[in-house]
């Protein structure tokens, strides 16, 4: 509706509506989450719970109204109808943009339960979103790179500590536990670094999925294995506030849970990893087999 405006006065618009909604709904939040946390019993969580989540989706349906109002993107979107918001998913995207959040978000509210992201440990420091994300029981993870990790192997189960007592509180209520296996977003930069074998994606991390899947993996109904592409290029969030996305393509295939893959310690058993990597990877193969079609077409 107001796309005809020039870039950098959309981008305030945009700016403000996010701003203003976010800090209308924080405080809300918040006001209910310190009820949980002064009262930290099962039964007091079952009933304030639900009450975050509809407050986190009334945010996200604000936001997709400002971009309602601020962009003019095309939108070719398959596989999300028919899923069940009072199930559970486990849900796994590529990731090249912040703007991937709010594509997920804006298509996905509503049809399944709030997505809950794992999250660097550093950004509980964002100025009024990190509160947020506390509140709604985001888990926050310290990410070490294998190196680190072979010097300090107790940090390794640290990690695995903090999944297990997400996904504990994950069991208690519908929830969309949101994975994106890359681990973080892709540039080329990295994908030559990595020496990536994908030609649009980085190289998976399969220790998340495998210990949601382990912890979860009798309340998850399926996995949602999302692929987005951006045919004019991954924009930044600056792009995306300027109401420069003209185009987004989103894929959503619904995935049975892989029952061979429950049940055994990624971390500790050689041939249960490798089994689970190979998973992985070829989950991997099919998603960057998918999105050169899908560049292909357009």
């Amino acid at each position: 509706m107001l796309h005809f405006l020039p870039p950098a006065l959309l981008a305030l618009i945009a700016s403000l509506l996010l701003v203003c909604n976010t800090l209308f709904w924080v405080p809300v939040l918040l006001l209910f989450a310190a009820v949980k946390l002064v009262l930290p019993f099962k039964r007091v969580r079952l009933l304030v719970d639900p009450v975050l989540l509809f407050i986190a989706e009334t945010w996200i349906t604000g936001n997709s109204g400002w971009m309602n109002l601020t962009q003019r993107t095309s939108w070719d979107v398959t596989g999300i109808e028919g899923l069940n918001p009072r199930s559970w998913y486990l849900v796994n995207s590529n990731h090249q943009s912040w703007v991937d959040i709010l594509v997920l978000q804006h298509l996905l509210n509503g049809r399944i339960p709030l997505l809950k992201f794992f999250i660097k440990q550093q950004l509980i420091w964002v100025p009024v979103m990190g509160l947020a994300w506390w509140a709604l029981d985001f888990p926050f993870m310290r990410r070490h790179s294998e190196e680190f990790l072979k010097k300090h192997p107790e940090m390794r189960g640290r990690d695995q500590a903090t999944t297990r007592k997400a996904c504990e509180k994950f069991a208690l209520i519908p929830t969309s536990v949101m994975n994106f296996l890359e681990g973080t977003r892709f540039t080329q930069a990295k994908h030559a670094r990595q020496q990536s074998p994908y030609r649009h994606l980085l190289k998976p991390k399969a220790g998340g999925m495998a210990l949601a899947l382990n912890a979860m993996g009798d309340k998850f109904q399926a996995i949602l294995d999302v692929t987005i592409v951006y045919p004019d290029g991954a924009p930044t969030f600056t792009a995306f506030l300027m109401g420069k996305l003209r185009r987004v393509i989103v894929r959503v295939r619904v995935l049975p849970i892989p029952q061979h893959l429950l049940t055994g310690d990624y971390a500790q058993d050689a041939a249960f990893r490798e089994a689970f990597s190979q998973w992985v990877q070829q989950l991997w193969r099919d998603k960057d087999a998918q999105i050169d079609a899908l560049l292909s077409g357009h």
